[in-house]
């Protein structure tokens, strides 16, 4: 079949396909496909993996500790604690393995204080530096608190500069 070219919108009720022919048996076999719930969970272009916004897994810390890897690669963290809590990030090394990360890897880490009665505080960790723009605007990039209660919502970006080290700054 040749290819089409639309200068509309292509729409379908029943989604669409993207699929393969293998040259030799001719056997079709779907490679992806598009419908009402699709979901995008890695998406790698020129070396960024920008990751699902929906969040379907989120992490609890209640208290002070260090956060896995895992918990952090989930996206979204959420926070009930009556009393301070600091979070620290995981080293570079771990969270780089655990999300696959290479130079250009993008996470953004959403931070989810209003159920908590006080504030969290985000500490970074070893190969996790602070950005130009967090050290330059402490008071906006480089906000490492989040309050408590209604406005307790923040987003931090992650952005490695290799496998193992990352640079961490606060986007809203």
């Amino acid at each position: 079949m040749a290819n089409s070219t639309f200068s509309g919108p292509v729409r379908s009720q029943n989604g669409f396909q993207t699929v393969s022919i293998d040259p030799n048996t001719g056997a079709v076999t779907t490679t992806s496909t598009l419908g009402v719930t699709t979901s995008v969970t890695n998406l790698t272009a020129t070396n960024l993996v920008f990751t699902d916004q929906n969040h379907p897994t989120t992490a609890a810390i209640n208290a002070t500790a260090t956060a896995t890897a895992a918990e952090v690669a989930t996206g979204y963290i959420t926070s009930t604690s009556a009393a301070a809590t600091t979070i620290t990030l995981p080293t570079g090394t771990d969270l780089g393995t655990a999300i696959g990360a290479t130079k250009g890897t993008v996470l953004d880490l959403y931070i989810d204080n209003t159920g908590g009665a006080s504030t969290v505080t985000i500490a970074v960790a070893t190969n996790g530096i602070l950005s130009t723009a967090a050290a330059d605007t402490p008071g906006s990039f480089g906000d490492l608190t989040v309050a408590s209660g209604v406005t307790g919502l923040a987003r931090f970006t992650i952005m490695f500069s290799s496998a193992t080290a990352y640079v961490f700054t606060r986007t809203a």
